[in-house]
């Protein structure tokens, strides 16, 4: 559902429809007083209260407690993400976020913005996709519309406006491509069993699961 309206003055009237203005009131004072209040280890209640507004999360999921989210209805995270103090998830569009991924203390996510050749300044979004490992650092912004490959590290202040490819690493203003991430072939245990697997092949299967996932979203 497209909750921007079209063709109006922001200057003079609302850019959202009513249900939707309605929803966030909701979700503000719900936030203000059961989220942002919640102690740091009380991971799992704020999976709860996100959920209960929409939110569709995987299992074991740190969302810290001044995280900003402007719709939880637009969050899809998978098992084990984070989201650090600070972030801000302005989620007028979707934002999906893949297993295991990091997104840093002062991060922001933002799927909101405005045409400036329209003489009305219109309102636009645009969904954003972090893929499965990828790392979002401190302070770095993602602008709207745009992908961050399976396991990219998108470097701390970084500005990125285009795709950040898989296994990339990306910094500065605007974010440009500095190497590739490579892991190291160590070995752990895997937790559900005594066999040991190579970390960087669990990743590829684990990317593998999130493109998967990405690919069956309407």
């Amino acid at each position: 559902m497209n909750d921007i309206l079209v063709g109006v003055d922001p200057h003079i009237q609302p850019s959202f429809t009513l249900s939707n203005r309605l929803r966030r009131l909701l979700w503000g004072v719900t936030a203000a007083v059961l989220y942002q209040t919640s102690p740091r280890p009380f991971h799992a209640w704020r999976a709860f209260l996100l959920r209960c507004f929409g939110a569709r999360l995987g299992t074991g999921c740190h969302f810290y407690p001044h995280v900003a989210i402007w719709a939880p209805w637009n969050i899809e995270a998978g098992d084990q993400v984070v989201v650090g103090n600070g972030a801000n998830l302005y989620s007028m569009a979707k934002i999906t976020i893949g297993d295991r991924a990091v997104i840093s203390q002062g991060a922001h996510l933002c799927c909101g913005g405005h045409d400036y050749e329209d003489p009305l300044f219109q309102l636009v979004a645009s969904p954003i996709h972090i893929g499965a490992r990828a790392w979002v650092c401190a302070e770095a912004f993602v602008a709207a519309g745009v992908t961050v490959g399976a396991g990219a590290v998108i470097g701390a202040r970084a500005v990125l406006v285009k795709n950040a490819e898989p296994w990339g690493v990306y910094a500065g203003h605007p974010a440009k491509l500095l190497k590739q991430r490579v892991l190291r072939d160590t070995e752990r245990p895997v937790r559900d069993s005594d066999r040991l697997q190579p970390a960087a092949a669990m990743a590829r299967d684990e990317v593998a699961q999130d493109e998967d996932r990405k690919a069956a979203l309407p």
